[in-house]
């Protein structure tokens, strides 16, 4: 029993060394394995070291020398910080739009050498900045921020009378941008306000057709969905269009004549209006709308002929042509 016991023992433990022998030499080692790595050929791009918001200025503090692979560079970047510094010998320049930390300085997020963060810097070419005054209403409400795009439009009475007005309002142009509001340019701005100015980048024609309304009646600012682009077929839009007017309703008259016996001819009729008050006057009247009619002649005296007959009868014709 025992001599089995050792046999076995020994056979497991030679098929386990021959595991072993066949595991290393069969399986590679892969620590020994050395994966040459390419070599990446990089360029150097002016970053920020940090964060900056709109009109910081840059100095040697606030930028770096980053390398990165050349695919990967944006065009027009900064390779040297000489560039940005001292372009011709002026001074920093700042920014004009919030950069992020390591993102790459572009001359169109920054100013000219010593310059100020201004709203001239951002007109495109071909482009004007146009002025136009706006209240807290037709600013819609403080909430048109500068990078905002917008329609503008134009509110007149047309009408002569200053008593009556014809309101008119029509779409004068649309998708602008915003390049200002008051003296906040920051596109970073978030914070609604009571604007009394806004400043739009328009063409020269559109420039034109702002001074000519701004003169007509009132400016107004309809705010864009973001990334919003179609334009819109407008038609001027009267106020009688869809307001509906309260004209007077007309004045009903009913005479009344009282009861009983004949009313005197000082009385005057009685007048029922009916309505408004506000008629045009076709149906008042008076007592001497219409003549009253004579009373009858009294019937004749039996046993009375002749000259008392012809007598009583002239009377009454005399009566009734002094009544009337």
């Amino acid at each position: 029993m025992r001599v089995v016991t050792i046999v076995s023992l020994g056979g497991c433990a030679l098929f386990g060394l021959a595991a072993l022998v066949v595991a290393k030499t069969m399986i590679p080692n892969t620590g020994a394995v050395k994966v040459a790595a390419a070599p990446v050929s990089g360029v150097p791009v002016v970053v920020a070291k940090a964060a900056m918001k709109f009109g910081d200025k840059l100095d040697a503090t606030k930028i770096e020398i980053l390398t990165i692979p050349a695919n990967a560079v944006p065009e027009g970047a900064f390779t040297t910080t000489a560039q940005v510094l001292a372009q011709d010998g002026g001074g920093a320049p700042v920014a004009l739009t919030p950069i992020a930390a390591r993102e790459p300085l572009l001359p169109a997020k920054l100013s000219g050498p010593g310059a100020r963060a201004s709203v001239a810097a951002e007109i495109r070419d071909g482009f004007r900045a146009y002025t136009i005054k706006v209240t807290d209403v037709t600013g819609v409400g403080g909430h048109a921020l500068p990078g905002d795009r917008v329609d503008v439009v134009l509110m007149r009475d047309l009408s002569a009378d200053q008593q009556k007005h014809n309101y008119v309002s029509e779409v004068v142009i649309q998708d602008v941008r915003v390049l200002g509001v008051d003296l906040n340019a920051d596109q970073a701005s978030n914070k609604p306000a009571n604007p009394n100015t806004a400043t739009l980048e328009v063409t020269v024609p559109d420039a034109q057709k702002l001074a000519v309304a701004g003169d007509l009646g009132k400016l107004s600012l309809a705010l864009r969905r973001t990334g919003a682009t179609e334009v819109a077929q407008t038609s001027p839009m009267h106020g009688a269009s869809f307001v509906g007017g309260g004209e007077a309703k007309p004045i009903r008259v009913r005479r009344v004549r009282p009861t009983g016996a004949p009313m005197p001819m000082a009385t005057p009729l009685i007048m029922i209006i009916e309505g408004d008050g506000q008629g045009d006057g076709a149906h008042k009247s008076s007592h001497k709308d219409r003549a009253p009619k004579a009373p009858a002649a009294p019937p004749a005296v039996p046993g009375s002929a002749g000259s008392d007959g012809a007598k009583a009868a002239g009377m009454a014709v005399a009566s009734a042509g002094h009544a009337s």
